[in-house]
């Protein structure tokens, strides 16, 4: 399959199979996916729930509390937050939320690729976290062109992301750098990327088609074209879960694409954790790994874009 939808068909099999979603949630989205009811009955046929589906799923995990000091709130007064615009190549307007250091500056800054559901709270809270650790965060809204994440049907995303072929997600993260380069408070030689699940995979992506990204941290995204690998020049860190049964079979792959190419590389796999672990609103967050995997990610930006 192109792009992102087998990926996405992988992951909404995952939820169901896991009892995350009901049968109903996941045709729904499978649908929106493949584009058909019937295809997605029959992705569904071939897999088995747990617990069986004789038995009823089991309640919905209800979302975590957030732990004091991981969110920070939007009037923070360290930091000053804005929703921007910039153009695309194509002329579309790309809408975007940007969060900075109060100061003049200039910072270095990190982009931020959501995850599938769109530019929602939790990425933009991503951003301005990395405001308060020194940082100009800017998460672009992939949905820009269809009105924007908040305008839309949250069951319509992965449909709309699954569709759209990548080199558009590439495209507009390209349009997003040239932005932060024409900003005052950027540091325009030191620009990096950080992205989560399918942002995971975007970020991969960027990172073979923008040779001026100077560092790249990937959360269980699914890898690039391993052709396109010898083009990578930002150092990479990518982190994954243990229990991630659809990405993690890529690994291997993507570890010695990186080695044999002599490129900048490290793999962390946390143990006992299921994949989109680090989203402290999802059900599956662990709060140890998130934690230290976020720990993880500054240090890398403070070793490749700090210097």
């Amino acid at each position: 399959m192109d792009g992102f939808k087998g990926y996405f068909i992988a992951e909404f099999v995952d939820e169901y199979v896991s009892g995350l979603i009901t049968r109903r949630e996941a045709l729904r989205k499978l649908a929106a996916v493949t584009g058909s009811v019937a295809a997605a009955s029959s992705i569904l046929a071939a897999c088995s729930p747990s617990p069986p589906p004789t038995q009823p799923l089991p309640t919905p995990t209800p979302q975590p509390t957030p732990r004091p000091g991981v969110t920070v709130p939007p009037d923070d007064p360290a930091i000053e937050v804005a929703d921007v615009r910039f153009p695309a190549e194509d002329g579309a307007a790309v809408m975007a939320y940007l969060s900075r250091p109060r100061g003049a500056g200039p910072f270095p800054a990190v982009m931020v690729c959501h995850e599938n559901r769109g530019l929602v709270e939790h990425i933009k809270d991503v951003t301005r976290r990395l405001a308060k650790a020194g940082y100009v965060g800017l998460a672009p809204d992939l949905l820009s062109r269809e009105g924007g994440t908040n305008r839309l049907d949250g069951a319509q995303i992965p449909g709309i992301l699954s569709n759209t072929p990548p080199a558009r997600f590439v495209s507009d993260f390209q349009a997003a750098f040239k932005y932060l380069q024409a900003q005052p408070f950027v540091r325009r030689d030191r620009i990096g990327m950080v992205g989560f699940c399918f942002g995971g995979g975007v970020t991969w992506r960027v990172a073979t088609k923008l040779p001026g990204l100077r560092a790249a941290v990937v959360f269980y995204g699914p890898n690039p074209p391993l052709e396109d690998v010898p083009n990578i020049q930002a150092p990479v860190l990518a982190i994954y879960a243990e229990r991630d049964n659809f990405v993690n079979p890529g690994i291997p792959a993507i570890e010695n694409a990186m080695r044999q190419h002599n490129k900048v590389f490290e793999r962390v796999v946390y143990p006992n954790t299921e994949h989109a672990f680090h989203n402290d609103t999802g059900p599956r967050y662990n709060a140890e790994a998130a934690q230290d995997a976020w720990a993880r990610t500054l240090a890398w930006f403070e070793r490749y874009l700090k210097a």
